[in-house]
């Protein structure tokens, strides 16, 4: 129990590990949107989120199951999935008239080269203005996905092993060697996608 006069009993979302509350205070300070980036067992999910008194609201949001209707194959929680995900927020975010945002890495340790970066490469590769080193960037090859392709050449030799490794990649339909194909395609649809959804509504 809590006792003494020292104690203090941290708030209840804090303790769950959901949110940082110092941090959080400073960005709401700020007056700026949060791109906020939460992962979970299946999906990687990006929200552009305003504080307001009432609490948060979520401006534009955008998840990688979403991914699946721009033709993209591979893994829902790979770098080049998380990249796509952060250029689909981004898109939307812009056509919204929603341009700067600060990076909310929550409760998560902010690791150099980390999926969580590779959203935000997405969202500042969609026009967003986004303050972030360069150096925290995964690198462009892990965006697109060419290590995957990498290491499955280097199991090419060994059928079986690859069809293991990578049973879910061809149950969907993608040999991983083609991946970065496959990468630059959705990028492409994404882009179009946004770019005609914008031109329809301003008709």
């Amino acid at each position: 129990m809590a006792g003494g006069g020292t104690y203090k009993v941290k708030f209840r979302r804090r303790r769950e590990g959901k949110t940082n509350y110092k941090k959080r205070a400073v960005m709401v300070i700020s007056g700026k949107n949060r791109l906020v980036v939460r992962r979970t067992n299946n999906y990687i999910i990006a929200q552009i989120m305003q504080a307001r008194p009432e609490g948060d609201v979520t401006l534009v949001s955008a998840t990688s199951k979403e991914l699946r209707k721009f033709g993209w194959k591979g893994g829902l929680k790979n770098m080049p999935a998380a990249y796509l995900t952060g250029l689909l927020l981004g898109k939307r975010a812009v056509a919204k008239g929603i341009e700067e945002a600060v990076l909310d890495v929550g409760l998560h340790v902010p690791i150099a080269g980390s999926r969580i970066f590779a959203v935000a490469k997405g969202a500042i590769d969609a026009d967003m203005d986004i303050p972030q080193s360069e150096d925290s960037f995964p690198d462009p090859e892990r965006l697109s996905g060419k290590h995957i392709a990498d290491y499955a050449a280097q199991l090419a030799s060994n059928e079986e092993e690859l069809k293991r490794k990578f049973s879910k990649y061809f149950k969907d339909g993608l040999n991983p060697s083609d991946i970065v194909n496959n990468f630059e395609e959705v990028k492409k649809k994404i882009e179009e996608s946004i770019k005609a959804s914008t031109a329809e509504a301003e008709a």
